[in-house]
C-alpha cells in the first residue's frame, strides 16, 4: 500500500521557507537537511553584502552590486526582496517557479519579512520559524562568527527582537538547542515529510485511485 501512496502523490513541488533571527542556525540546519533529502532543491538568494571568509559566489549567495540588484528589481526578477542591516537580499523568481513546476520540493531561507512576502506570493508555502532555545544564545553565536563589529551585532539583535513579533504568522516553530542540532534537523525533516501527506495536497483522482486499488 505504501508503494501506491508514493506513486499517486504527484503535482507541483512544495515550497519550504526557513527563517528566523540572524544567529539561529539556518545555514547549518538547512545544509544538514539537504544532505538527508537529496531531492530537496535549494534556492540561492542574491545579496549586495560582501562575501564573508569562505563564502563562494553561487553557493551561499549570488553576490552582486547594488546597481545590478536594482536593475533586477526593475525587471521583476525577484520573488521577494528586502533591505536588511544596510544590504539588499532577494529570492530569484525564475528558479523558484521553474523548480516547483518541475515537481521538486524547494527550500529557501530568507529573512523574516522576505518569508512573509513569499507567503503572499505562494499561499501554499510552508513557513518555519527557527529559534535557539534561549534568545541570549543569538549574541554568542554572532560573536563566534567573528565576521561583524560589535555595532553590527547589536543591530542584528535589535532586528531579531522585532522579528519575534511575527512568529504567529508562521506555520511551524523549530527550536535549535545548543549542542542538539541533530534534533532540530530531525524536526525539520519531520515537517517536510508530514506536509507531503496532508489531505489537501491529494487531488480527487489520487483519492479515487486509492479507493479502487
Amino acid at each position: 500500500m505504501s508503494g501506491n501512496c508514493h506513486a499517486v502523490v504527484v503535482g507541483p513541488g512544495l515550497l519550504f521557507v526557513v527563517s528566523g533571527p540572524s544567529g539561529a542556525g539556518k545555514d547549518t540546519l538547512v545544509d544538514a537537511l539537504r544532505n538527508r533529502i537529496p531531492r530537496l532543491r535549494y534556492s540561492v538568494s542574491a545579496t549586495t553584502r560582501p562575501a564573508r571568509a569562505g563564502e563562494r559566489d553561487g553557493e551561499a549567495y549570488f553576490f552582486v552590486s547594488r546597481e545590478e540588484f536594482e536593475r533586477r528589481i526593475a525587471t521583476n526578477a525577484f520573488l521577494e526582496y528586502r533591505e536588511y542591516n544596510g544590504y539588499l537580499y532577494g529570492t530569484p523568481r525564475d528558479f523558484v517557479e521553474r523548480t516547483l513546476t518541475d515537481g521538486y520540493d524547494l527550500i529557501v531561507k530568507p529573512e523574516v519579512n522576505g518569508a512573509l512576502s513569499i507567503k503572499s506570493a505562494f499561499p501554499d508555502a510552508v513557513l518555519i520559524f527557527l529559534l535557539p532555545d534561549k534568545f541570549s544564545h543569538l549574541r554568542g553565536r554572532l560573536l563566534e562568527r567573528r565576521t561583524e563589529t560589535i555595532e553590527e551585532i547589536a543591530r542584528r539583535l535589535e532586528i531579531a527582537h522585532v522579528e519575534m513579533n511575527h512568529i504567529r504568522s508562521f506555520d511551524y516553530i523549530v527550536i535549535n538547542e545548543q549542542r542538539r542540532q541533530a534534533q532540530a534537523v530531525d524536526d525539520l525533516e519531520a515537517i517536510t515529510r508530514a506536509e507531503r501527506f496532508r489531505i489537501h495536497r491529494w487531488g480527487d483522482d489520487s483519492i479515487k485511485e486509492l479507493e479502487h486499488s
